[in-house]
């Protein structure tokens, strides 16, 4: 049972304490107890266990599977990498020696919302190209992504069986246009239903997201993505000058 001095850390912080030691202490791959003996055993209900649990969740170290149980993770890496030059996840982990690959796959072709005429600088609100997916990691979902173009500048036609996941690095391979800069919006947002269940988590859990705009040579906007990151398997960093 949970120790109850009011001289100790408050319980909240006694309940993750405990927990990240059991998880600590559990090998990959490995089931947890189920809800409701762990939350007895602890000595907390199931409604303030599961919230704890959620930390754990979006850190990576454990996976919820609905109906089945919850399994603890480890996440051997974790892809790091500075905000300075655009560049795909793929490349990313290449770089770490961690596989990566395309999870479930959509390419749509419908008229682009208010929001995205907006963001692509469309003047009237035309035919894009929306290509979503799923990336995993690891044997879980890691990272959720949309890309938003027009259709002069990628059309469903264009994907074909090499395409692995990166708008970006299919862009860059094909050479036209010429890609320039990107400007990047990153927050941490809470996961909309949609997000929960495309990454595996639970509704409400914090994600991280990037919204951004990618931008050619001579102006134009390219691609409107959003994207959504688990926390436990990345990180990002800034490096600025003094002065």
């Amino acid at each position: 049972m949970l120790n109850m001095n009011p001289n100790t850390s408050p319980l909240s912080q006694q309940l993750h304490e405990q927990l990240l030691q059991l998880i600590t202490e559990t090998s990959p791959g490995e089931r947890l107890p189920s809800e409701p003996a762990l939350a007895k055993d602890l000595g907390v209900s199931r409604a303030t266990l599961r919230e704890a649990m959620r930390t754990f969740e979006t850190q990576g170290l454990i996976h919820r599977k609905q109906g089945v149980g919850t399994f603890v993770v480890h996440p051997t890496h974790v892809i790091e990498s500075g905000l300075e030059k655009l560049e795909s996840i793929e490349s990313l982990a290449e770089r770490i020696g961690l596989p990566v690959k395309m999870g479930d796959f959509q390419i749509d072709e419908r008229t682009a919302s208010e929001e995205e005429c907006k963001a692509l600088l469309l003047e009237t609100c035309e035919t894009v190209t929306v290509v979503s997916r799923v990336i995993e990691a690891e044997d879980r979902p890691v990272a959720y992504l949309f890309d938003i173009l027009p259709q002069d500048v990628l059309s469903s036609d264009d994907l074909d069986f090499s395409f692995t996941g990166s708008v970006l690095d299919f862009l860059l391979r094909r050479g036209d246009p010429e890609l320039r800069t990107s400007r990047t919006e990153i927050g941490a947002v809470a996961a909309a239903p949609e997000v929960a269940r495309a990454l595996g988590i639970q509704r409400g859990d914090v994600v991280l997201r990037f919204v951004a705009t990618l931008f050619s040579g001579e102006g134009q906007v390219i691609d409107y993505s959003i994207s959504y990151f688990l926390p436990g398997y990345f990180r990002f960093h800034v490096i600025r000058r003094v002065g």
